[in-house]
């Protein structure tokens, strides 16, 4: 079973400049337009598959979702594939209580695949 952040512990690693931590936020693209943690990167659940687990990863990642259901599941399966320690935020973004950007990013490397 993943372990969950708290919004203190991630604002806390974000603010250590020696911290090496990614944020995946799970959330469909609209949602993530309007609002975000800075620094996130949108990785929709939906357009998650295996390729995925290829990717360079951090020393730590922390994924984000609406509410904090969601991202447990994707967390444990990213825990599970990459050698990374992944955690989940608690709350999802609805519980996240820092600082927020909007607007989008640029389309991510994963592409659309088959789900999780």
């Amino acid at each position: 079973m993943v372990v969950e952040t708290t919004p203190d512990e991630l604002r806390e690693k974000l603010a250590d400049e020696e911290s090496d931590v990614a944020i995946v936020d799970i959330r469909d693209p609209s949602s993530y337009a309007s609002g975000h943690i800075p620094g996130s990167e949108n990785l929709p659940s939906s357009t998650l598959g295996p390729e995925i687990f290829d990717r360079e990863w951090p020393d730590e990642v922390v994924v984000s979702c609406y509410v904090g259901e969601s991202s447990r599941r994707v967390a444990d399966i990213l825990d599970e594939n990459v050698g990374a320690d992944v955690t989940s935020l608690r709350g999802g973004f609805e519980g996240w209580n820092g600082d927020v950007e909007r607007g989008t990013e640029s389309e991510s490397d994963a592409g659309p695949s088959a789900p999780f």
